[in-house]
């Protein structure tokens, strides 16, 4: 990956995007984010690469991998947004600014869903915004590089 990279990583559930509760997160697949977030990345020069996995594990090597030398990482952990220690502890050693991303405002829904492991080690949120939220959050990376 290069400096010209945006790293968007998506966690578990999010390939049933379109089928899972369209009520909550839309119609949109997890296709489509990636296409959306190409496009955003595209007009600011840089290209998105696009990886999901329901694996926590994943996750982290990816956070990993992507910790410096790139634009930046946008984040939708899913469910280990409010679970997970170790990809917080990931995210903290980044080096590149660290977006999180939440279809749905995680704020306005069950209890367990408004903490955030997260909150305190990103550069940035982008909550309850739609899948347009990506591209806010690749526009957001975009403004911040040198």
């Amino acid at each position: 990956m290069e400096t010209t990279t945006v790293l968007v990583i998506n966690g578990p559930n999010l390939n049933l995007l379109g089928e899972r509760e369209p009520a909550v997160y839309g119609s949109a697949t997890l296709a489509d984010v990636e296409d959306l977030c190409a496009a955003a990345a595209q007009r600011h020069g840089l290209v998105a690469e696009c990886r999901q996995s329901n694996h926590e594990g994943a996750l982290i090597d990816w956070v990993q991998e992507g910790r410096r030398g790139i634009a930046g990482i946008v984040l939708n952990a899913g469910g280990y947004t409010h679970t997970s220690i170790a990809l917080r502890d990931a995210v903290s050693a980044c080096r590149v600014p660290v977006v999180e991303v939440h279809i749905s405002d995680i704020r306005a829904r069950e209890p367990f869903r408004h903490h955030s492991y997260l909150a305190d080690v990103v550069a940035h949120h982008v909550i309850g915004r739609g899948v347009e939220g990506y591209a806010e959050a690749i526009d957001w990376v975009a403004s911040r590089r040198d």
